[in-house]
């Protein structure tokens, strides 16, 4: 059974600086993460790749990425657009804002027609996660195709030193299936662990041990199909002068649980993730690729 790996890369990253996180070089040889990310994902067993950008971004992209890539393997592109809507919508006045992860995805409607795993394009995942949610798609997703992953990684793990970062963090029971996913932001680093804005002035503690999402999902093509069903439905209930809404890729995988109408696997990993929220966040995953690169974690050059 052929796999994809869909990376999500049409995001603005005005948290970075204004500038283009996803296309900043952090290796040795001009790599971006997302070549360690297409790397890991080639190896673990993946069949192609499905860039989703922005139309403005496409010339850049495939310059600092794109051809490289179409010659390691299949390629396609896909594009996010505001005004890529249903019959009937129209572009809110004063909306500037991506749709978010959910009409991102969506966008590889009749493109993605593989099981495959989706990720965020700044953010660097490890080898396990690839490895595990590869395996268990083409155990378990042929024929069964609401049933669903996700790499488990553990919340401290994942923060970073520069402010705070947005997580899904899940609740799992004993046999790790997903119960609930909460988008939780601002969640900040602390001596003894993590914690999230509570009330004006208090701070609420966190399980740093807790399972948190990174948006490294195992889905199938019948999600996209649901995200194209409930779109609609979304985009009537935004309030009036609400230009910030975003149609979550979590929040609709969350519906789906709660309604019975799908499964997902919490499979947990180890590993660390790094990536670049921040700008300040750059030396620090500089440094962090040149460690597992001396490690003999990856080649240099990668390709």
């Amino acid at each position: 059974m052929k796999t994809s790996l869909v990376i999500l890369a049409a995001g603005i990253g005005s948290r970075f600086g204004g500038g283009i996180k996803q296309l900043e070089h952090m290796g040795p040889n001009g790599e971006i993460i997302m070549h360690y990310s297409i790397y890991d994902a080639l190896q673990a067993g993946f069949d192609e790749v499905v860039f989703i950008i922005r139309k403005d971004l496409e010339a850049d992209f495939r310059e600092i990425i794109g051809n490289d890539m179409e010659k390691v393997c299949p390629c396609k592109y896909v594009f996010q657009e505001l005004d890529d809507l249903p019959e009937g919508f129209s572009l809110p006045e004063g909306r500037t804002k991506p749709w978010g992860t959910g009409q991102a995805l969506l966008a590889c409607r009749g493109t993605v027609n593989n099981p495959f795993i989706v990720i965020n394009a700044d953010d660097y995942y490890g080898k396990e996660g690839f490895r595990l949610i590869h395996d268990y798609l083409v155990a378990n997703c042929e024929n069964k195709p609401f049933d669903f992953c996700m790499a488990g990684y553990i919340l401290d793990h994942t923060l970073s030193d520069n402010g705070g970062v947005s997580r899904g963090v899940c609740t799992v029971n004993e046999n790790y299936d997903l119960i609930k996913v909460t988008e939780t932001h601002n969640i900040t680093k602390t001596e003894g662990g993590a914690a999230v804005p509570y009330g004006d002035a208090d701070w609420k503690a966190l399980n740093p041990k807790s399972f948190v999402s990174m948006n490294m999902w195992g889905l199938t093509p019948a999600f996209i199909e649901v995200l194209a069903e409930r779109f609609p439905v979304f985009l009537s209930n935004i309030k009036e002068g609400d230009v910030k809404a975003e149609y979550l890729l979590p929040a609709i995988v969350d519906d789906l649980l709660q309604e019975g109408k799908a499964t997902v696997k919490v499979l947990p990993t180890e590993d660390h993730w790094f990536g670049v929220t921040y700008k300040e966040d750059k030396p620090v995953v500089v440094a962090a690729i040149k460690k597992l690169i001396a490690d003999g974690v990856y080649p240099s050059p990668l390709f």
